[in-house]
């Protein structure tokens, strides 16, 4: 009996406690949802700053001063960022409001029309309606101080939560090796092989897609809003980095992108260079993006169809609202690396396996042919017994 306990020791009734507890933490992440992002936001920080912490103590600094030097580096670039593009944002935005019910009476009344689709008048949207509308609101959403009169509680907050995120990045990055080392002195010994594989599949993934994906993004990004406002485009900031940053998603940052940026030009300037200095700008994205920046910065270890992208998107957006849409991705990431590990046992498993050496016997020879298919020269002659 004592010989059985010790060769089956993982029996439920021993470790139900264990189970358990798993299950009642992956309850309460669901009931905090809500209040995860600035931790969701400051681990993902962590991760993608680890790489240049590690490489600036292999050279002499300390953690902490790695750490510091990091986080001057991202606060001062993104503090600049800021300054140089949110008023061009704010000018655009207004801009793209104020033009709006002008590109919905063109759709209508003009580009509809020309691909043979006429809306019946009594199914227009009124673009006058709309204006006036946008005009009456948009005075009363600059008013900040009756925003947050009226909810004073939610802006702090939101704020607060803004405010957290450094603070949960710099600790997470500081003690981020710490961290990994505790994980893996947790793992059970007979556990820690496959753990420690499929967890550097996981970093090889994860970091080919926050990582390279970032950075396409941002490239991305740049090059739609410099080419369309080379081309003349009022809106080139606003479709840059709405094309940009759908780029995670393949060809559906080419595909908004593109709608809105001929929408645009069509409503600024209908006539014929604009639209082509479009369509080349948009055709070279598309090459450029394909050939060179995702093959150079992400490569083919992803492995996650678009369609599961998107279904992961939605899926944690319903599950775990803004918090979900954060880790949807990387969860998805990770998943994809324990299903190709599945797919691997499964194909190498007995049950999968069982049949295949009678299946790979040498098939039969073929019978030949009648007589009369002989006689009609469509198979070789039958041998005569000697």
């Amino acid at each position: 009996m004592h010989t059985s306990e010790l060769e089956s020791p993982l029996r439920l009734r021993d470790h139900w406690h264990w189970l358990v507890g798993g299950a009642a933490l992956l309850a309460m992440l669901w009931v905090l949802g809500p209040i995860l992002m600035p931790f969701v936001v400051g681990g993902i920080l962590a991760y993608v700053g680890d790489p240049v912490v590690d490489w600036l103590e292999e050279r002499g600094f300390s953690r902490t001063w790695g750490v510091v030097m990091v986080f001057a580096t991202i606060t001062l670039s993104i503090a600049l960022l800021i300054l140089m593009i949110a008023p061009m944002i704010h000018a655009q935005t207004l801009t793209l409001i104020a033009a709006a019910p002008e590109a919905l009476r063109w759709i209508q009344d003009v580009g509809m029309p020309k691909i043979g689709i006429n809306v019946p008048d009594n199914l227009k949207i009124d673009a006058n309606y709309i204006s006036r509308w946008i005009s009456d609101h948009w005075r009363e959403a600059t008013g900040a101080a009756g925003v947050v009169a009226q909810s004073g509680l939610a802006v702090l907050a939101t704020i607060a939560n803004i405010a957290l995120i450094p603070v949960v990045a710099f600790y997470l990055l500081r003690d981020w090796d710490r961290m990994v080392e505790s994980c893996d002195r947790f793992t059970p010994p007979r556990w820690r092989p496959l753990t420690r594989r499929l967890a550097s599949e996981c970093d090889d993934v994860l970091g080919s897609f926050i990582r390279g994906q970032g950075l396409v993004m941002v490239a991305m990004a740049i090059y739609y809003t410099v080419t369309l406002s080379i081309a003349g485009l009022k809106l080139s900031l606003v479709v840059g980095l709405i094309a940009g940053t759908l780029t995670f998603v393949p060809y559906l940052g080419f595909a908004v992108g593109f709608a809105a940026a001929m929408i645009a030009v069509l409503v600024q300037d209908p006539s014929f260079w604009p639209i082509i200095w479009v369509c080349i700008i948009f055709g070279i994205a598309q090459m450029l993006e394909g050939n060179v920046l995702v093959p150079m910065l992400v490569g083919d270890k992803i492995g996650i169809h678009p369609v599961t992208v998107i279904f992961a998107i939605m899926a944690g957006g319903q599950l775990m609202g803004f918090t979900g849409v954060l880790i949807a991705l990387p969860v998805a990431a990770i998943l994809a690396v324990l299903f190709r590990e599945l797919n691997r046992r499964w194909r190498s498993s007995a049950f999968y396996l069982w049949g295949a050496t009678a299946a790979a016997e040498p098939a039969p020879e073929a019978l030949p042919p009648p007589p009369s298919a002989i006689a009609l020269g469509e198979g070789p002659p039958l041998k005569k017994d000697a």
